[in-house]
């Protein structure tokens, strides 16, 4: 019987640019919570974080 767990030749790289992309969204993230944002700023963080997550794949 196979198992489905990963050997070490199956281990994904977590990259920089990985690590760097979810900085960023937490940080817009932390942003978003402020509450002296106006709408349209709350509109435009909102849609960074959605095209982030986007080619993040989430």
């Amino acid at each position: 019987m196979k198992n489905n767990l990963p050997n070490s030749n199956d281990k994904l790289k977590y990259t920089c640019n990985e690590y760097r992309e979810e900085m960023i969204l937490a940080s817009l993230r932390q942003r978003l919570t402020n509450s002296e944002l106006t709408e349209e700023q709350r509109y435009i963080l909102i849609k960074e974080i959605e095209k982030i997550e986007k080619e993040m794949g989430f």
